[in-house]
């Protein structure tokens, strides 16, 4: 057996030969590795999350009651989609189609999956899409540059957001 040479001291070395040991390097490697893969498993449901936050969401239900309400005409207020269609901030639905009143299934889902970001399933109290455009004397965010679209949380309008929002999980 080839003698290693170590870094340490000569009486340590001599020490370990004296009682028939040899020193042992051992590799960090393994180690390393199993680091990195314990923290990618703690952190993967994270990045899922971000990646598919629709999942406990009712399609359906969206498409039904609370896609019309971003077409809907409010006194005083521009419809949602007006100000909203193509725009480039967090809440962007798609462009309605030529001489159509409402979104394509199509567009629908890509709709669903951006305001899906919008909202904590199962809490509509902390939930963007219901605080932002709602008035500050009733919770909501203290600007919206549409206005408030909602004077307070029993608008019913408001409250189907909120229920859908709330039914998810």
């Amino acid at each position: 057996m080839a003698k290693m040479n170590c870094a340490f001291s000569s009486n340590f070395a001599d020490f370990l030969q004296q009682k028939g040991m040899t020193p042992a390097l051992v590799s960090l490697a393994p180690l390393a590795r199993a680091a990195v893969i314990i923290l990618f498993l703690q952190a993967a449901p994270l990045f899922a999350a971000d990646l598919a936050p629709t999942s406990s969401l009712d399609f359906d239900y969206y498409r039904t009651r609370v896609e019309p309400i971003f077409l809907k005409k409010r006194a005083g207020h521009a419809r949602c989609v007006v100000c909203h269609a193509g725009s480039t901030n967090a809440f962007h639905l798609e462009p309605l189609p030529p001489g159509s009143s409402t979104w394509t299934e199509a567009q629908s889902r890509r709709n669903f999956e951006i305001v899906s970001r919008l909202v904590t399933p199962g809490d509509p109290a902390s939930s963007h899409l219901l605080l932002h455009p709602l008035s500050p004397k009733a919770g909501g965010d203290a600007f919206h540059s549409g206005g408030r679209q909602f004077a307070s949380q029993d608008d019913p309008d408001w409250r189907v957001l909120a229920d859908w929002v709330r039914n998810g999980k």
